[in-house]
């Protein structure tokens, strides 16, 4: 079957066909806890491709599910038949219609782009959930998305004004308000059913998102056949084009932060504030929030923005309401920025919210239960009261001026034990929020997860015209089975069954997980924050925003991971060449450790699964010569001049590239005649032994040593002026970051290990460490204790680890450093970013008379990422995404700021421009 399928697709079909392991692998899950295995992928070009698909599937009886983002939290996105993945192509914005205030669509169309091309016009779109920099517009209409502003501009039914659809069956349908051009069974089937439609359904609920919406073609509600498709989940058809209405945007927004003692407070005062006809009235408790910086007193808040046709006229509207409400603390926001800021907070909840306060995993299922708004303080208290009598954990947030609640609950879906509890738990909840009238979804769907308790809700008649609605569309049931009509059970499919029980032999400690790399995987949820293409919006994932590959996406990756444990798609474990190829891109970058709302640390992943890959087996040679250049580099010193020499004769560099595994357009970097220790020798002299309040050690690391001894030398000459006493170790030390970045893994802790013998004299002291390059500080902060977590001194020195500024802040906090008065431009470091924080150097920036930001981004290099063959195009691509163009667009006299030797090198080869680090700008200060 699978053979004669993938044949005939392509034969049939001009997009991608997707038949092989990692295909099927990436596509077995969307964020929720579910997973079901296609046979294949199709990425349809146009909707003569989605035709062709339909063709060859309906011949040989194999079911469809058309998938955007992929970030759906009940399941019905998860992969069985065939998968239309609809995020390569058919991407398309036809057209924006600002008079009319409407824009056409291909399902693959992002929101953000949408939202981005309307607002050029004044106007967005206003469904807005908040993964709206990656889901897209199939996808929403098919969950009938709805988002923060939900109270103002409602659902996504209510935005879509017609739809093209293509039935399994072959048939395409117009759809829109009127019976013309739908099914033709669909009237007599409402005709017989008029009086179960007008009573069956819960009233006063603005997120009723549960089953379909075939009250909306009843005569009293328009006869609007694509509002009763919209919530469908891809079990009617497949959407090739919408058009979607559009709504004036506000001209300014102001947020109104209120604070309560708690969630309940907040939810019993959020229908009270719909009055003031705000935009959005979110709600959010204390242990969902990372940093409360910006936040006024109490225990939860509530986020109210309020719009105006001028920034007065907003600002005055939240200060009325603010003064309004009942609320123990209350702060107005209305610089962008600060708005930003605290909707971050917000949109990360769906992955913050995936831990409990001890670290624990919580898990979606009963992600988005709806009540009448005046109902809610009320449910959650008999919610927190369920919860408890059934020994589990979750903490409630979401769209509380819509009754919508979300909560990752601590279930534990490992044993079948907690699988029972789980369903235990769904059953009595779904009678709960019944009993409240609500609806059992008011977001997400009913997907997998609430479509078996749908009886519970409507009762089994209508549940029985949701299936006949169902089989008018899609007689042969081909339409993502097991989904609304007829639905798989709640406990069925679960993603977890397929790990392995007990922890894999690994080496690194997986701290934040027990230990256990299963765990680690697991973090991964699906909201796929890491698809995110917005420019400022954090490091991660830079080779996801070079080739827009979902297996280049941290999830792409941690689903080959978790599918390379399961062993069934996936079968040739840590000698998968899917799981090596999708990491080869990876960037070790470490940005999704800070950006990926739940933390995940692909670079370690990384490193771990290349450490088992090549256990016992010959090795990429780039991992030779760049893995292991703290070796290379320390034989070749003193024959610096000669190995320069060589390396600019052409055929003596491209031998010795094509033999190290470098990348023919890379130039070799050049070896410094002398290196920084040989100078701080001299320089330093009796100062080795340096003690007292303002004493620090200098970490000589490999790039500094070898490779830029300037930088060294400007940061003695910085901290010498700042009053601080300088010593270097006695003996060579190393990070390990080259070992650990090409999975060199024993070798790493081999180096690590001599590197803390001879770093013992420190350790026994109270001596800082401080380490100019941030990719090196970044390694002993997190990859040396997480490598040697039995020897205590790893973790007594990743204590010690200061970055150059916060040295500088630290221990010479009077020093004034010298006024440079001079714009910047440049790039914050990755690891920076993601590990070590750069408020220190912001501060010192700002003391110096250094104006300017700093891009996000990766730079690209990346270590020996860009140096290796294969991935120059890549490289390239990352630099040019803000590193370059924030350089070319400086004005002149800018000074570049680059702290990393490989940010340096990007800059020098690919732009022609010498970037410095910030000890070597205030050197030049002195």
């Amino acid at each position: 079957m699978g053979l004669e399928l993938e044949e005939k697709l392509r034969r049939a079909v001009r997009g991608e066909i997707g038949f092989g392991t990692a295909a099927r692998a990436l596509m077995t899950m969307d964020a929720s806890n579910y997973r079901r295995v296609p046979l294949g992928v199709v990425a349809p070009r146009d909707a003569d491709d989605v035709a062709a698909t339909l063709a060859v599937c309906r011949e040989l009886g194999v079911p469809v599910v058309p998938r955007g983002g992929g970030t759906s939290i009940a399941g019905q996105a998860t992969g069985i038949g065939v998968v239309i993945d609809f995020t390569r192509h058919m991407r398309t914005l036809v057209e924006v219609d600002a008079e009319a205030r409407t824009a056409v669509v291909q399902p693959g169309v992002v929101l953000d782009e949408l939202r981005a091309a309307a607002g050029a016009h004044g106007l967005t779109f206003g469904p807005d959930p908040s993964t709206h920099s990656r889901c897209t517009l199939g996808g929403m209409i098919g969950n009938n998305s709805c988002g923060a502003h939900s109270v103002a501009w409602g659902t996504t039914a209510d935005s879509v004004q017609s739809l093209t659809v293509l039935g399994y069956g072959g048939q395409e349908w117009r759809l829109g308000q009127g019976w013309e051009g739908g099914p033709a069974d669909l009237r007599p089937l409402v005709e017989r059913n008029v009086a179960l439609l007008r009573t069956g359904y819960p009233q006063g609920l603005p997120r009723r998102i549960s089953g379909y919406a075939v009250d909306a073609l009843l005569p009293e509600n328009g006869v609007d056949l694509a509002r009763a498709f919209c919530g469908s989940e891809g079990t009617l058809g497949v959407v090739t084009e919408a058009t979607v209405k559009l709504v004036e945007a506000p001209r300014a927004r102001a947020l109104a932060v209120l604070g309560y003692a708690d969630e309940s407070a907040a939810a019993e005062a959020a229908a009270g504030l719909l009055s003031y006809l705000p935009l959005t009235v979110e709600g959010m408790a204390a242990d969902l929030v990372r940093d409360t910086a910006g936040l006024p007193r109490g225990g939860a808040w509530l986020f109210v923005e309020m719009g105006g046709d001028g920034a007065g006229e907003a600002r005055a509207r939240a200060e009325e309401l603010v003064r309004g409400a009942d609320a123990l603390d209350g702060t107005v926001v209305d610089d962008p920025a600060g708005q930003r800021a605290l909707w971050r907070v917000r949109e990360d909840a769906s992955g913050t919210a995936t831990r409990m306060p001890d670290g624990s995993e919580a898990w979606p299922g009963w992600e988005d239960c709806a009540v009448p708004p005046a109902r809610l303080g009320a449910y959650l208290r008999d919610f927190r009261g369920l919860m408890g009598a059934h020994g589990l954990r979750g903490t409630p947030y979401g769209h509380f001026g819509d009754g919508c609640i979300h909560v990752r609950i601590d279930f534990d879906l490992m044993s079948k034990e907690g699988v029972g509890r789980f369903r235990t738990f769904a059953e009595e909840l779904a009678d709960l929020v019944v009993a409240h009238g609500g609806s059992l979804s008011g977001e997400h769907g009913d997907g997998q997860a609430r479509a078996e308790l749908l009886p519970r809700m409507y009762g089994d008649e209508l549940v029985g015209v949701f299936g006949r609605f169902k089989d008018v569309w899609d007689p042969s049931g081909g339409m993502n089975p097991g989904m609304l009509a007829r639905p798989d059970r709640l406990d069925e499919n679960l993603r977890f069954e397929v790990l392995p029980r007990e922890p894999v032999p690994v080496a690194f400690g997986y701290p934040q997980d027990g230990g256990d790399f299963s765990a680690a995987v697991r973090r991964c949820v699906g909201v796929a924050k890491c698809r995110s293409t917005e420019v400022g919006s954090g490091v991660m994932c830079p080779s996801f925003r070079a080739t827009g590959d979902e297996q280049h996406s941290t999830r792409g990756r941690a689903r080959l991971l978790h599918e390379m444990l399961a062993g069934e798609v996936v079968k040739d474990g840590w000698q998968s060449e899917e799981v090596r190829d999708a990491l080869d891109l990876c960037l070790s970058c470490k940005g999704c450790r800070s950006d990926c709302p739940v933390g995940v640390d692909m670079a370690t992943y990384k490193a771990e699964f290349l450490h088992h890959h090549y256990e016992g087996r010959r090795r990429p040679a780039s991992h030779y010569a760049m893995g292991r250049l703290p070796e290379w580099l320390r034989l070749a010193a003193p024959f610096a001049g000669a190995v320069n020499a060589a390396a600019k004769f052409p055929p003596l560099a491209a031998l010795a590239k094509r033999t190290a595994g470098v990348a023919p357009e890379r130039t070799l970097p050049v070896l410094a005649r002398r290196t920084f220790r040989q100078w701080a020798a001299a320089h330093l002299k009796g100062t080795r032994a340096a003690t007292g309040p303002q004493a620090v050690v200098l970490w000589p690391d490999t790039f500094t040593d070898h490779l830029s001894p300037q930088v060294g030398q400007a940061a003695v000459r910085v901290m010498e002026a700042a009053g601080l006493g300088i010593a270097l170790p006695e003996g060579k030390v190393c990070c390990g970051l080259t070992y650990v970045s090409t999975g060199q893994l024993d070798r790493a802790r081999a180096v690590m290990r001599r590197t803390l013998d001879v770093m013992a004299p420190v350790l026994a002291g109270d001596l800082p460490v401080v380490v100019l390059e941030p990719s090196c500080a970044a390694a002993l902060t997190t990859d040396l204790p997480e490598l040697l977590a039995d020897d205590p001194r790893a973790r007594r020195l990743a204590d010690r680890v200061l970055t150059f500024a916060q040295a500088l802040e630290r221990y010479a906090p009077e020093w004034e450093p010298p006024r440079i008065d001079r714009a910047v431009v440049g790039q914050t470091h990755c690891h920076q970013h993601a590990v070590l924080g750069d408020a220190a150097e912001r501060r010192l920036r700002e003391r110096a008379g250094l104006t300017g930001e700093l891009s996000g981004g990766c730079c690209g290099l990346a270590g020996n990422f860009g140096f290796e063959r294969g991935h120059y195009e890549v490289s390239v691509a990352c630099a040019e995404e803000q590193l370059l163009p924030s350089v070319r667009e400086a004005g002149e006299g800018a000074a570049v700021l680059a702290d990393g030797f490989s940010c340096r090198t990007q800059l020098e080869q690919l732009g022609g421009v010498r970037g410095r680090h910030l000890a070597e700008v205030l050197a030049d200060g002195l």
